[in-house]
């Protein structure tokens, strides 16, 4: 992995200046930054290259990794084995989900980011399992220390956006220490949009942690002439009410994207 991050010293960067994009946070009035890499020209760009390198909770957004995780250690057959829901009411932080409330296999589970699927899946895998895992890949802090299974939501395990897609870049190359069926499969239920000429693979995340929201959506759009790979993560105090907060973490990339003619 060492070789991996000498490589990326050579990337070349650019470092388009917050003000840049600054007009599609304020007109959703969001804060936060979005990073991308153009794989074609090997090129970093960033909307805020300080906050690139800030690592947080990455919330939903382990899914990606942690749906890896399952399939290599067998915890399912695949991603159409039903896991049963207990009957209980499913709630994050106090708002309901009702979608969760259902039988539920590991690619719908992915879709519907249920929580309980993965914690349940979390258990039959030692937690030294997961750090070898995470120390091998290079994947965020490596700080487990979370006694409770959502450690993805709670606790000290951090990741930052640049490192998000230095994540992302491995599983496109498929030079993860994983079978390439099970990379193969995981590529397959990211996928969120699809047309014939471009598609999203992604994952959204949302989190609080010291009296913050903390939202993401990471990613890569492939198209016939290049990849995008992205990582946007807003913030905003828990008590600052923004029904665009959700929805932006889409649409300020997505905005962004097309402004860099990324599709």
């Amino acid at each position: 992995m060492k070789i991996f991050f000498i490589i990326l010293t050579f990337w070349s960067t650019t470092v388009v200046g917050q003000t840049s994009f600054q007009s599609i946070y304020d007109s959703l009035g969001l804060k936060g930054s979005t990073t991308i890499f153009d794989y074609k020209n090997q090129k970093w760009i960033y909307t805020h290259e300080k906050d690139a390198e800030i690592a947080t909770l990455p919330a939903s957004t382990f899914k990606i990794l942690n749906s890896l995780i399952i399939l290599e250690n067998k915890v399912v057959n695949d991603e159409n084995e039903i896991f049963k829901w207990d009957g209980k009411p499913k709630s994050h932080f106090g708002y309901e989900f009702k979608v969760w409330e259902k039988d539920t296999d590991l690619k719908t589970a992915y879709k519907n980011s249920t929580v309980w699927f993965y914690v349940n899946a979390a258990k039959k895998i030692k937690r030294k399992k997961y750090k070898r895992t995470l120390k091998k890949i290079d994947y965020g802090n490596n700080d487990l220390s979370e006694k409770g299974d959502d450690f993805w939501n709670y606790g000290q395990l951090a990741v930052s956006p640049k490192n998000q897609i230095e994540f992302l870049i491995q599983l496109y190359e498929s030079k993860l220490p994983f079978a390439q069926r099970n990379i193969n499969k995981v590529k397959q239920i990211m996928v969120s949009e699809s047309t014939k000429h471009y598609t999203f693979r992604d994952k959204t995340g949302w989190t609080r942690a010291n009296g913050k929201d903390i939202g993401w959506w990471v990613g890569y759009l492939t198209t016939k002439e290049n990849v995008y790979f992205f990582a946007t993560r807003l913030t905003k105090n828990v008590e600052t009410e923004n029904p665009d907060f959700s929805s932006g973490r889409k649409t300020v990339t997505k905005q962004i994207l097309k402004t860099i003619k990324a599709y």
